[in-house]
């Protein structure tokens, strides 16, 4: 999770590994296959389950609470109250019905956040690609699960632009093969190999902002924002416990 510039330290030993013994449990890896041009066959609505539910989930997990606290999406394909919350606080943000229920308007801003390659508007691929060998090969899941899960993060970076005001988020590190997080002095079980973290840059906005803010994102790892970035990850969504380095601020 460091930069390339960070010597293997006391960081590289906490992250990825303060997970209460799930540190080295490598899975459940996140599901793959959802489609990049999505097609909302009906309006969605508490107590729904399937699919679309789960595609709905992905793109709403960025709205995961109001305020600072350990609280994530589950994506489980079940709309339940945490869904609710997440798509009225969604649709509060872009000026829509806040009532949770997925309809049209909703639908279509959902899809407005999208590229047709399965990226998000604000977010390509490339920016999270192994940065030696450019792909998303080498990591401790299959490539097209790393990717999936660059996927999903972008949702909640997405829904972390929004909050800060609209500005650029520079990704610095994305995704990482096992002979690059090895060579930058990562620690052994880093997020950055599933694709489920990124180090970012935010010019002009102070890293304890961005780290308040990522505070209800539905980010479950992140690093002090004392560093010269700031570390976010998805690390609860492979079954691994909350990690954040200066608590809840």
């Amino acid at each position: 999770m460091a930069s390339s510039s960070f010597p293997f330290d006391r960081r590289t030993l906490l992250r990825g590994t303060l997970a209460a013994g799930a540190g080295a449990v490598l899975g459940p890896v996140l599901l793959t296959g959802a489609a990049s041009a999505y097609s909302w066959s009906r309006t969605l609505q508490q107590g729904m389950t399937g699919a679309d539910v789960t595609e709905l989930q992905i793109r709403v997990a960025g709205w995961a609470t109001a305020s600072p606290a350990h609280t994530r999406v589950a994506i489980d394909g079940d709309f339940g109250p945490g869904t609710a919350t997440a798509v009225r606080l969604f649709q509060s943000a872009y000026g829509l019905a806040s009532d949770a229920i997925v309809g049209p308007a909703t639908q279509a801003q959902l899809n407005a956040l999208q590229q047709s390659d399965g990226s998000t508007v604000h977010f390509n691929f490339s920016e999270f690609t192994d940065r030696v060998s450019g792909t998303f090969a080498g990591g401790k899941v299959s490539a097209a699960a790393a990717k999936e899960n660059a996927r999903r993060l972008m949702y909640k970076l997405e829904a972390l632009r929004k909050k800060l005001g609209n500005v650029p988020i520079t990704v610095n590190s994305g995704f990482r093969s096992i002979a690059h997080n090895a060579s930058v002095g990562g620690a052994s079980d880093s997020m950055h190999l599933y694709g489920t973290a990124a180090d970012l840059g935010v010019a002009g906005v102070a890293n304890k902002t961005v780290y308040k803010k990522a505070e209800t994102c539905g980010f479950s790892g992140l690093e002090t924002y004392t560093e010269d970035h700031q570390h976010v990850d998805s690390r609860a969504d492979l079954g691994r416990a909350w990690w954040w380095e200066n608590g809840t601020i």
